[in-house]
């Protein structure tokens, strides 16, 4: 067993104490129990008999790292007592199902909080857990449109664009799951008592886009894609391809900071004034002239030591290999796997990638002793050895 297995959980980072329980899901629950991790949490993941079912390797799935791994059956006869013994002890708990599944299963908020009054129940779904959509089934992409945030995106004369699942499952999601549940942490050692947290990703996509609905209301942002200043319809703020096929990206608001822009990429004075709204389809043509006539990197050059906020977009594989971005250590190697380093960071508790990503059952002799459970309570199956 490595070095980093052994260490003791939560022993770095500033919720090292904390004890969290993960109802093993898929996507934002998993990512914001990953971050309570990176964190110094201690957190438990409940793997189902079977795993997910997703045909990934757990061995590389890095949202899984800092934790630790038990399976139980939640369908068994057993299966519920043995959750509750664990929510007993815990400050956290994370559930990923649908509205009502988790009463059905017996370790909805009522009986973990008959066992421990001080527990906060994190619950996240898409639709939330009430209203005419909440028994739907649903991804990041239905969430995300229905709050208007998918139809900014992209081209005006093409189909939205589709972010992945992150502004959604993520950022609307994971995030604002982990927000409610530090803040409910916090109500909790003020007062001595726990609540749930209902975390929607309907309502957290939509919350992203205060500022938005805010320059909706005064006039400053029109209702379509493709005709703002920030959703790529100003020509100082966008893509261009150059000359190899690849991308610059643009963002050079600010008057001196397009000044400067314009100065480096050999145009000025040849293209219409920037506030002329009107001619913008004609400036953004010159520009993306411009661009094209040399490859990536070449422009990478040009701008590299400037105030143009000009850079080369990257791919996934290309970005850890960026000098600021391996400066900061903001991609770690950890097993073999290069992933995203813990974030943000902290002065006084540093926070690491402890250890790889948690293999299901693997963890139970282990979870059992530092929870002070018996050990019987929770068992061991074979496990995924990936060696």
């Amino acid at each position: 067993m490595s070095e980093a297995k052994t260490r003791t959980p939560g022993a770095e980072g500033p919720l090292a104490g904390v004890r969290v329980i993960e109802l093993a899901g898929i996507g934002p629950g998993p990512f914001a129990a990953m971050l309570l991790a990176d964190l110094g949490a201690d957190v438990v993941r409940v793997d189902r008999p079977g795993g997910p079912g997703l045909g990934i390797d757990p061995a590389s799935d890095v949202t899984h790292r800092n934790k630790r791994s038990v399976v139980v059956d939640l369908k068994a006869p057993d299966g519920p007592a043995r959750v509750l013994d664990l929510a007993e002890r815990a400050d956290v708990l994370i559930e990923g199902y649908r509205p009502g599944v988790a009463e059905r299963l017996g370790v909805g908020p009522t009986p973990c909080h008959a066992r421990n009054p001080r527990l906060v129940y994190g619950r996240m779904t898409g639709w939330g857990q009430q209203g005419p959509l909440a028994q739907r089934a649903g991804h990041d992409i239905g969430y995300i449109a229905l709050t208007g945030t998918l139809g900014m995106i992209g081209s005006p004369d093409e189909p939205p664009a589709v972010p992945a699942n992150l502004l959604g499952d993520y950022a609307g999601g994971s995030l604002y799951l982990v927000v409610g549940v530090l803040a409910a942490l916090h109500h909790v050692r003020a007062s001595g008592t726990g609540q749930v947290v209902d975390a929607a990703i309907v309502d957290g996509t939509a919350h992203l886009s205060s500022m938005i609905h805010g320059m909706l209301a005064a006039g400053a942002w029109q209702d379509r894609r493709g005709a703002n200043l920030l959703d790529g319809g100003c020509p100082f703020y966008g893509t261009y391809e150059t000359a190899d096929g690849r991308y610059m990206a643009v963002g050079a608001l600010e008057p001196r900071f397009y000044a400067e822009f314009m100065e480096l990429l050999g145009i000025p004075g040849q293209a219409p004034a920037r506030d002329d709204t009107a001619r913008w389809p004609e400036l953004r043509a010159a520009v993306a002239a411009r661009f094209r006539s040399r490859t990536r990197d070449a422009w990478t050059a040009v701008f590299e030591d400037s105030d143009a906020c000009t850079v080369p977009v990257l791919s996934l594989r290309e970005a850890p290999h960026h000098p600021h971005l391996a400066a900061r250590g903001t991609f770690t190697d950890h097993g073999g796997i290069t992933q995203p380093a813990p974030a943000p960071r902290f002065s006084a508790t540093p926070t690491a990638v402890r250890t790889g990503p948690a293999l299901p059952g693997a963890d139970a002799e282990a979870v059992a002793r530092d929870w002070d459970l018996p050990p019987a309570s929770l068992p061991n199956p074979a496990v995924h050895n990936p060696q």
